[in-house]
């Protein structure tokens, strides 16, 4: 055991994760970062990044994770490369079990994340990033006059369309029902769409460089697919011990502050109403801001 006590552990390198290890280190708390991958979290995988306020030309996610992650450290956060494989939160000094041993702190940061949920069909691992993308207001404007596809029938589908359509030359909505299943308001912004066409009770069965084929046999030309059927939140770990909502997401609201005292969830793990790098970047802030206060009490 690292007989260390930390002011903060924070269990995940993303956007968030790195942002509350800046934020704490600069206040003066010990802070580690336990991150079992490379720095940048689902982040990593972009190729390109153009929403992020002050870096006009752009950069890979990768980079940028690694920028994070070399600004905290700056500031003394340590970064731990392992994998944490059990908590104990409820009592007043924390402890995360790690494939390299067992961490203790007076606060905890959950930054696991959420994963898009795949298709896993022929081509979209391949093309990941170079044709197949999980992020409209991301990636979209790569597709400016281009003809994409959107895959799926909810609410993130919806909006993933409307968004390309304002983008696109034309958009392919592609949905194994009927009907969407997304709200009504929609709906009628979706119909209105001159250059939206619907592919209904169809599956996408494979993706091609430049191609898409639907139910196994219909070609069309197509030069980007978004793949909107949902994300899977980064929780089993805390599943028993931290209040979820119905979709799996960790119940905390815009204090970051969950069920349990000095335990805090950042980022897309998180229930939330934008998924984005700069949304978790500011729940990493506040989530210091608010672990400060309760360290002030305790």
């Amino acid at each position: 055991m690292n007989e260390k006590i930390y002011d903060m552990l924070i269990v995940g390198g993303g956007p968030g994760g790195y942002t509350a290890a800046l934020y704490a280190a600069r206040a003066g708390m010990s802070v580690a970062v336990l991150e079992k991958l490379a720095a940048g979290g689902q982040m990593a995988e972009s190729p390109q990044i153009d929403n992020y306020p002050g870096l006009t030309d752009g950069i890979d996610g990768f980079s940028l994770g690694m920028q994070m992650q070399a600004h905290a450290e700056k500031f003394g956060a340590e970064t731990h490369s392992t994998e944490v494989t059990g908590l104990n939160l409820t009592d007043k000094i924390k402890t995360v079990e790690t494939d390299s041993g067992i961490f203790r702190g007076k606060t905890v940061v959950i930054a696991t994340g959420a994963t898009p949920k795949k298709l896993n069909i022929p081509g979209e691992a391949d093309l990941t990033g170079r044709g197949v993308h999980y992020c409209a207001a991301c990636d979209g404007m790569f597709y400016r006059n281009k003809v994409v596809a959107v895959v799926g029938g909810g609410n993130t589908a919806a909006a993933d369309a409307l968004l390309l359509s304002r983008i696109a030359q034309k958009v392919i909505l592609i949905h194994r029902r009927d009907s969407l299943r997304a709200s009504r308001v929609y709906h009628k912004p979706l119909m209105d769409a001159e250059n939206v066409e619907f592919h209904w009770n169809s599956a996408l069965t494979e993706i091609r460089p430049g191609e898409i084929v639907i139910n196994g046999e219909e070609n069309i030309p197509c030069d980007g697919v978004f793949v909107a059927i949902g994300r899977q939140p980064e929780t089993e770990l805390v599943k028993d011990v931290l209040h979820l909502d119905a979709s799996g997401y960790v119940l905390a609201g815009e204090s970051t502050a969950t069920n349990i005292p000095g335990v805090y969830a950042v980022g897309d793990v998180r229930t939330k109403g934008l998924r984005q790098i700069i949304t978790a970047a500011a729940d990493g802030a506040v989530a210091v801001h608010q672990a400060e206060e309760y360290l002030a009490e305790v």
